[in-house]
């Protein structure tokens, strides 16, 4: 039996790709994507790029929970969006992610979703790592220097 596995999108260069679909769920009554989808769009192709990038958030969630003073998780710091052109039931949309900016404990990051070549709306965004209780803390040295790997990548 042949099983489906989870989307994940493709790394091409420095940029991420995460493709979804606007499905009735995700539209008001007019068809058009709720405004509010576009963050968990963004959320799951950020989150699918970390797990591309080898970077395992639940082990790091977890490696906190034993009371040893580790771990640690990503938490959005800031964000804006800027809504562009409106997706539409049954449009195919790609999220392309890209990271412009990375320090001791966070990245700046850009994403937009694409509806092929046109713009549909536009994030810019500021990612913190944190400790379980809050607290920012650096990135673990292995985290960064996939970021650092994903930056500098040349385009495919």
């Amino acid at each position: 039996m042949v099983k489906p596995t989870p989307p994940g999108g493709v790394i091409d260069g420095s940029q991420h790709l995460y493709a979804v679909r606007v499905y009735y769920e995700d539209t008001d009554l007019s068809g058009i994507t709720y405004h509010a989808n576009y963050l968990r769009w963004f959320e799951r192709a950020r989150s699918d790029l970390l797990r591309m990038l080898g970077i395992d958030q639940r082990a790091e969630i977890e490696a906190g929970a034993d009371g040893e003073g580790a771990g640690g998780a990503y938490a959005v710091s800031e964000i804006h969006l800027k809504y562009l052109r409106p997706a539409k039931l049954d449009d195919d949309v790609v999220i392309t992610t890209t990271c412009t900016e990375l320090g001791a404990a966070s990245c700046r990051m850009h994403q937009i979703a694409r509806r092929g070549e046109e713009g549909l709306c536009e994030a810019t965004l500021r990612v913190g790592f944190i400790s379980l209780e809050g607290r920012p803390k650096r990135q673990p040295a292995e985290w960064r220097e996939a970021f650092n790997q994903f930056m500098t990548r040349e385009d495919s």
